[in-house]
C-alpha cells in the first residue's frame, strides 16, 4: 500500500521533501548543541532558553499567517518559499559567530522569521498539488523528509564535536553548506501547479472578511491545535534534561538523533492512515505518546530513561504534526488555504510562546520533573477535549 502511494505523489511534493530534508539537517545540526552553548558558554538559564525559543518559534509561526494570505492573495506559492528559505540560510553564519546570548536570539529570530514566510505557503502548495485522496500521504512524505534531515542533523553534530574535540563553534560552521543547497533545490525544482489562478482581487491580501468564509469544522481544527500545543514547549529542554542525568556535550545531540529517528518513522505511516482512518484518533493516540514520554521525562534518573521519554516524543510528533496540517488543508476552500495555515498558525504561535516560557520558568523555580509533569497534566486536557468533539471523522 506504502509503495503505491509513493508511486502517486507529485514530483512537486518530493522537491519540497528534499528542501525540508537539507533545511532539517542544518537547522537540527545548529538546534541539537545551542541550548548547551547557551547554558555552559554564554551562561543563559532555563527561563532564559525558554524565552528565546519561545519567541523565536512563536515568531515563524505568527508570521506564516502573512505568508500565507499573501500567497494566496498573488496566487503563486514559490518566491514566498524561496525567500524563507533564503532568509533562514542567510542566518547561519551567525550562530558560531555569536558571543553573546543577544546575538543567538537575533539569529534565531530571523531563522525562525524565514520559517515562518516559507511555511505556509509551502503546505498550501502541496494542498494545491496534492490529489485529494493522498493528500494525508503527501503531507506526511514530507514531514517524513523534514525529519530525516532533523535526524541527519544531529548524528553530524555528534561526530563533528567528536573530530572537534567538542568545540561547539567550529561544528556550528557546518550548518551552512546543507542551507545553500536548499537554495538550488527551489529554484531548480519546485514548480507552482498548471492553470492556477491569478491574484484574486485588488486591495488588502489580508482581510477580517475573509475569516466568514471558514467553516465550523476549521475553527474547531485550531482549537484542537492551539491547546494541544501548549502540551508541547521547545525541544531544548530535551536537551538540557540529558545534560542533567550526566551525558556528555559530544553525546548530547543524541537526544535530536533519537527524536527524529521516530519522528521520521512514523510521519509517513500515521499520514498514510490518517487517508483511510479517523484523524481524531490519531490526534488522541499522540497526546498519549506525548504525556507518557513527559511522564518518563520527569522520573529519568538516567540516559537510557531520558532516551525512551525522547523516542515517545518522536512518536507522538509522527502521529500529530502531518495530521493536522491534513485536517486544516481539509477544512478549507482552497482559494484560502494559505489564508487559513498562516491563521492556524498564528494561533498556534502563541501558545508555543506561553508553553515554552511556562516551562523555563517552572524549571528554574521548581525543577526539571515538574516542567515535565506540567506538559503531561496539559496532554491530558488536550486529550479530554479531543474526545468532546463528537464528530469521529475528524
Amino acid at each position: 500500500m506504502l509503495g503505491g502511494k509513493l508511486s502517486k505523489i507529485p514530483r512537486t511534493v518530493w522537491m519540497l521533501g528534499y528542501v525540508s530534508l537539507f533545511m532539517d539537517l542544518s537547522s537540527e545540526l545548529v538546534h541539537s548543541i545551542l541550548p548547551v552553548f547557551l547554558v555552559t558558554v554564554l551562561g543563559a538559564n532555563a527561563l532564559t532558553v525558554g524565552f528565546i525559543e519561545g519567541i523565536a518559534e512563536a515568531a515563524a509561526l505568527i508570521v506564516k499567517i502573512f505568508s500565507g494570505a499573501l500567497s494566496d492573495f498573488f496566487g503563486r506559492r514559490k518566491w514566498l518559499i524561496l525567500a524563507g528559505y533564503g532568509m533562514a540560510a542567510l542566518t547561519k553564519p551567525l550562530f558560531p559567530l555569536a558571543s553573546s546570548v543577544e546575538m543567538v536570539f537575533t539569529a534565531r529570530f530571523l531563522d525562525r522569521i524565514g520559517k515562518g514566510v516559507r511555511g505556509a505557503p509551502r503546505d498550501a502548495l502541496i494542498a494545491d498539488v496534492a490529489p485529494s485522496d493522498i493528500r494525508g500521504a503527501c503531507f506526511g512524505l514530507r514531514q517524513s523528509m523534514d525529519t530525516v534531515g532533523a535526524f541527519l542533523g544531529p548524528l553530524a553534530a555528534i561526530v563533528l564535536l567528536y573530530l572537534y574535540h567538542g568545540d561547539m563553534k567550529a561544528v556550528l560552521w557546518f550548518a551552512v553548506a546543507p542551507a545553500a543547497i536548499t537554495i538550488v533545490l527551489i529554484i531548480a525544482g519546485v514548480k507552482e501547479p498548471s492553470g492556477k489562478a491569478g491574484p484574486r482581487q485588488l486591495g488588502s491580501p489580508l482581510r477580517l472578511a475573509f475569516l466568514k468564509d471558514f467553516s465550523r469544522h476549521y475553527w474547531w481544527v485550531v482549537v484542537i491545535g492551539a491547546v494541544f500545543t501548549l502540551t508541547r514547549f521547545s525541544e531544548a529542554f530535551l536537551v538540557l534534561r540529558a545534560g542533567q542525568v550526566g551525558l556528555s556535550v559530544t553525546w548530547i545531540p543524541l537526544v535530536m538523533v533519537v527524536m527524529s529517528l521516530f519522528y521520521a518513522l512514523s510521519a509517513y505511516p500515521a499520514g498514510v492512515l490518517s487517508d483511510h482512518v479517523s484523524k481524531k484518533s490519531l490526534l488522541a493516540t499522540g497526546l498519549v505518546l506525548l504525556a507518557l514520554a513527559d511522564l518518563a521525562l520527569a522520573r529519568a534518573d538516567s540516559a537510557l530513561v531520558v532516551m525512551c521519554g525522547v523516542a515517545l516524543w518522536g512518536l507522538h510528533m509522527g502521529f500529530t504534526q502531518g495530521i493536522l496540517a491534513a485536517m486544516v488543508a481539509a477544512a478549507t476552500p482552497r482559494e484560502l488555504k494559505g489564508t487559513a495555515f498562516g491563521l492556524f498558525n498564528l494561533v498556534t504561535g502563541l501558545f508555543m510562546l506561553l508553553a515554552s516560557v511556562i516551562a523555563g520558568w517552572l524549571w528554574d523555580r521548581y525543577g526539571a520533573d515538574m516542567t515535565f509533569h506540567a506538559g503531561a497534566a496539559f496532554s491530558v486536557l488536550a486529550l479530554l477535549l479531543l474526545l468532546l468533539d463528537g464528530n469521529p471523522e475528524r
